[in-house]
């Protein structure tokens, strides 16, 4: 039997290009540029990794988000995915992270049975490393975030993972099916094949709505998500440096002194 996969994927702004609208508080998606999530790519990667060792392996990538998503669908079938399934629908529209794993929870039960589910740590455009974690639990199943080194046994049911802490790192076994969430440090992730940009025709995107996966309606989108957001700015750039030119030493921590005495950092 096939070693069935989901990785949960995102759709997310170029950082250079955001737009925030000014009533709802939310991030304009449509007509920004738009990107695969960067944790998203390195769980994507390390499913990939799982199937070049084990090929019988079948990867779904699950994302949420307007029709133009099915582009980083497109990309990731391209990087060596075997099905894409894209959840589109107004009524899930502005879906704060609670929101947005009731969306996906429902959308897993309607993909069926699967062995792992990996998931990015958080996304950028708003790294609460939120959604993975709620995900895990409204599917009733054991999970691992932050994990920077994975693998699996021969047996297909035991995992060993590495998960990065602030001061170290914890070795942890666990069994599947189990939720992982990645971080950049877990690889590097691949780029589209000629092989797999030509053999798109082959593969196939699932869109489904709301109704589709039977998702509560008073369980997603802006006016069910429990999140207020207060407000929303671009940080004031930093202003330029400044050179602090001496002969000595000595010198130049007097004149630095004297600098950060006069902006009363001292």
């Amino acid at each position: 039997m096939a070693f069935k996969i989901i990785v949960c994927a995102k759709q997310v702004p170029d950082t250079n290009e955001i737009k925030i609208d000014p009533v709802k508080k939310t991030l304009i998606r449509e007509g920004v540029p738009s990107i695969l999530n960067h944790d998203d790519a390195n769980a994507l990667e390390e499913a990939l990794k799982i199937k070049d060792q084990y090929p019988d392996t079948h990867i779904t990538v699950l994302t949420m988000g307007p029709p133009q998503a099915k582009d980083m669908l497109m990309e990731c079938l391209a990087m060596g995915a075997d099905e894409g399934v894209l959840v589109s629908d107004r009524a899930v529209g502005g879906s704060d992270t609670w929101a947005t794993s009731n969306v996906l929870a429902a959308a897993i039960h309607k993909i069926g049975e699967f062995d792992l589910i990996f998931a990015g740590r958080q996304a950028i455009d708003g790294d609460t490393a939120q959604v993975g974690p709620q995900l895990a639990e409204k599917l009733d199943l054991p999970q691992v975030t932050y994990v920077s080194e994975f693998h699996l046994d021969k047996n297909m049911k035991d995992i060993t993972v590495k998960r990065a802490l602030e001061d170290g790192y914890e070795l942890i076994k666990i069994q599947t099916p189990c939720l992982l969430t990645a971080i950049k440090e877990l690889n590097k992730p691949r780029y589209m094949s000629i092989h797999g940009i030509f053999g798109l025709k082959d593969k196939e995107i699932k869109v489904w709505n709301a109704k589709d996966i039977e998702v509560d309606l008073n369980t997603v989108g802006l006016d069910a998500s429990p999140t207020n957001v207060f407000r929303s700015f671009t940080p004031v750039p930093k202003g330029k440096g400044k050179m602090i030119e001496a002969d000595t030493e000595k010198e130049a921590a007097q004149k630095l002194l004297i600098e950060l005495k006069a902006k009363h950092v001292i």
